[in-house]
């Protein structure tokens, strides 16, 4: 069987990951004592035995774990920030393109993509890819997510601690420096960051992160209904992605409709002048552990899906 080893296995990420994979047959969870999880000699031997590293650690973590890894047949996913944009690195969003799903096929790297950089990019990176979108775009976008997205200290203020100003959306990120945004504009292909900002409320997991579009400053200026039709003739042979029908009086989208799920539905809405594309779906299923178990059974050479509906 497939040795598997989560380092961070104590974090939100880490624990959603053993969830979606603690009772499959094909794979050997190897579970260091939790007293030696910050044992860095202990880690050592857990990290070089595994077949399949994930790292659910914040950046510096991640960064000293693959320092330790002397073995050269292991693989790893890297769920936090640290390597999404470094060499040598392939970028685990597969859907992207069938290059870079081969990529993560044969990769020993891959680096898991952040979860408000899934919804932009899914976005914004096929409209630049086919030349609709220039790279130099002004692009405007933000990102609506629960608040699991901040991890355990994040889940009990909101849980353990009512302030009242939680119970309404918190606007952050507002420095225009969210650690995002290297991956999200090396991956769409942008050559100037977004303004983007991030947006938190007082709902456990889901997220829509959405794309505004100046439909005259696009190539062929595109209207809404185009734009749909364009996004679902990319995505057509995904399971994961798919793009939803266009309507004229579209219904309210709410960020926690795909919560419990490893799906990602994009909903195109506007005119012929302006347009937003919004990408639904769970930070914690395509935005961070199921996206996680999905490049590993792309990397295992196995049915994407297992462990994923």
């Amino acid at each position: 069987m497939t040795k598997v080893y989560i380092d961070g296995q104590s974090g939100t990420t880490g624990l959603q990951i053993y969830e979606r994979i603690g009772e499959r047959n094909d794979l050997e969870l190897l579970r260091i004592d939790e007293d030696k999880r910050h044992d860095k000699e202990e880690r050592r031997k857990y990290l070089n035995a595994a077949d399949i590293v994930f790292l659910c650690l914040p950046d510096d973590g991640a960064r000293e774990a693959v320092s330790l890894i002397e073995n050269p047949d292991v693989r790893v996913i890297d769920a936090s920030t640290a390597h999404r944009t470094a060499d040598g690195w392939t970028y685990g969003f597969p859907e992207l393109s069938p290059e870079n799903r081969e990529a993560i096929r044969n990769s020993r790297r891959v680096a898991n993509p952040g979860c408000h950089a899934t919804g932009i990019i899914a976005g914004a990176a096929p409209l630049v890819k086919l030349g609709i979108m220039k790279p130099d775009y002004p692009l405007t976008c933000f990102s609506l997510t629960g608040y699991s997205g901040g991890g355990k200290k994040m889940i009990k203020t909101y849980e353990n601690e009512p302030d009242d100003k939680l119970h309404s959306p918190g606007i952050y990120g507002l420095n225009q420096n969210h650690k995002h945004l290297p991956e999200i504009s090396k991956i769409a292909g942008l050559e100037f960051p977004p303004v983007f900002l991030p947006v938190v409320d007082d709902y456990y997991k889901g997220m829509a992160g959405t794309i505004m579009l100046q439909n005259r400053l696009l190539n062929g200026t595109p209207s809404a209904a185009e734009i749909r039709d364009i996004l679902a003739d990319y995505y057509k042979d995904e399971h994961f992605v798919r793009v939803a029908e266009y309507e004229e009086k579209p219904s309210t989208i709410y960020a926690a409709g795909l919560a419990g799920t490893n799906m990602l539905v994009i909903h195109v809405c506007g005119n012929d002048e302006r347009t937003s594309v919004t990408s639904l779906f769970d930070n914690l299923g395509k935005g961070a552990s199921g996206a996680a178990v999905q490049n590993m059974n792309i990397m295992l050479g196995l049915d994407e899906k297992i462990g994923l509906e």
